[in-house]
C-alpha cells in the first residue's frame, strides 16, 4: 500500500458531497476517473485522488446516483493535495 493511500486513514472526508457521512474511520482514498488514465481494470496513479468517506466513495464511483459536479471533485483534489505537501508526502520542486 502506497503512503499516499495509508494517509487516508483518520482523515476528514474531502469530498463532503451531499449525503457525505463525515466518518474518518470509513475514509479511503478515492482515486479520481478521468479516460485518459483509466479504463477496465485500470485506476490512475494514487495522487490522482481525494480522501473519501465510503459514501461519497460510493457516489464518485458511481455506485450512488448524486448531484456532484465536477468543481466538487477537483476542490477536494485540490485539498488532499495540500495536505500530502503540509505533511511532506508530496514534494514541489
Amino acid at each position: 500500500m502506497s503512503k499516499l493511500r495509508k494517509s487516508a486513514r483518520g482523515q476528514s472526508c474531502t469530498l463532503r458531497l451531499t449525503g457525505c457521512n463525515y466518518n474518518p474511520e470509513t475514509v479511503v482514498l478515492a482515486h479520481i476517473r478521468n479516460n485518459q488514465f483509466c479504463g477496465v481494470g485500470l485506476k490512475p496513479p494514487d495522487y490522482m485522488s481525494c480522501f473519501a468517506c465510503s459514501s461519497c466513495h460510493d457516489t464518485i464511483d458511481g455506485r450512488v446516483k448524486s448531484d456532484s459536479t465536477y468543481q466538487d471533485i477537483l476542490r477536494a483534489h485540490f485539498e488532499t493535495m495540500q495536505i500530502w505537501v503540509d505533511n511532506g508526502l508530496v514534494e514541489i520542486k
